[in-house]
């Protein structure tokens, strides 16, 4: 008797693991965790791919218009520059995490939007994977 409930139970198991592998992961699930930001007159594009960052936006993020666009200008030039720091210095801080620098360019208006999502990604990047940076990131 008890061989028998061991054999149902691996076959069980065996079941709902072999049960998932035909399973495909649709275009609308990936474009979820997308954020795209593009400008063709000002030539720049911003792709955020990161799991959960729009569901930050959209739950826990303050909404668009809480902060001035000078005030996410001001610290976006900050973390920008302490980040590319960071992709600079793979020995010393995780270069999983800071996989390349970000070009942004303090002489140029890239607009409400684009300032609002890169100082939420960066708040996000904050909380996620528990990183400081010397600006505070706060929400």
């Amino acid at each position: 008797m008890k061989n028998l409930i061991y054999i149902l139970l691996l076959g069980l198991f065996l079941y709902s693991c072999g049960s998932t592998k035909n399973r495909k992961l649709g275009d609308s699930q990936i474009n979820e965790d997308t954020v795209r930001i593009a400008n063709d007159s000002l030539e720049y594009e911003i792709i955020i791919i990161e799991p959960g960052f729009n569901l930050f936006i959209n739950s826990v993020a303050k909404p668009e218009g809480y902060y001035s666009q000078q005030y996410l200008e001001n610290k976006n030039q900050l973390l920008v520059s302490e980040y590319n720091q960071r992709v600079r210095q793979p020995q010393v801080y995780n270069p999983d995490l800071y996989l390349q620098e970000i070009n942004y360019d303090p002489s140029i208006d890239y607009g409400y939007e684009v300032n609002y999502l890169l100082y939420n990604y960066f708040v996000y990047f904050s909380r996620h994977y528990n990183q400081r940076f010397s600006v505070p990131t706060r929400i």
